[in-house]
């Protein structure tokens, strides 16, 4: 539960507020909100609305089961059918501002900690969304740092260098497992050998 303290926040929870996502979503738009969370986006029909609120104006934030920007974008856009998927591009492409991936890695001293990858949307980024390069989007956020962007495999090696995580939970969560492993080697780091 989220309390009024600076704002006031209307919750409706599934099955107890409301019948779904769909009829939740509409009520909460009818609202003239500033800003909507959508819980978990993981079908059609709730992406859909939430797509749909975005190009209205409002701040969507929304999260999905993914571990990297890139899929995270083809998520959202492989859940329509392939005769609408050209126009969901060119919406997302218009209303995405960013994603924040994270991935929960256990720490050497007990708990647990988080990897993050950060992307910024720009006239880049809505390019490459638009003309269905997602594959592009890791490199992109490689070459964003100034603007504050990380790579997922950036963030594990930071946690690494940090002491927080193990060579071996790095290679695990890592999305270019070839180029972690040869940057452990040059960090003079045990690498598991390969799988296979």
């Amino acid at each position: 539960m989220h309390d009024n303290i600076k704002a006031l926040v209307t919750q409706r929870e599934v099955g107890k507020d409301t019948k779904s996502f769909r009829n939740a979503l509409r009520s909460a738009v009818r609202e003239d909100p500033d800003c909507i969370l959508v819980g978990e986006m993981r079908d059609l029909e709730t992406i859909e609305m939430a797509l749909s609120a975005a190009e209205t104006g409002l701040l969507v934030f929304g999260t999905l089961h993914t571990n990297s920007a890139a899929k995270t974008v083809d998520r959202v856009i492989n859940v329509f059918p392939s005769d609408r998927q050209e126009g969901v591009r060119a919406v997302l492409a218009t209303v995405l501002q960013g994603v924040l991936a994270q991935q929960l890695l256990r720490r050497k001293k007990g708990g647990r900690c988080a990897a993050v990858e950060v992307l910024f949307g720009s006239p880049t980024f809505a390019s490459m969304v638009r003309e269905g390069k997602t594959t592009q989007i890791t490199g992109y956020i490689s070459t964003g740092k100034r603007m504050g962007m990380i790579s997922m495999d950036y963030s594990l090696r930071d946690l690494l260098l940090e002491d927080k995580i193990t060579a071996e939970a790095a290679l695990e969560k890592a999305l270019d497992k070839d180029t972690m492993r040869e940057w452990l080697k040059e960090q003079g780091q045990e690498v598991p050998a390969e799988e296979g």
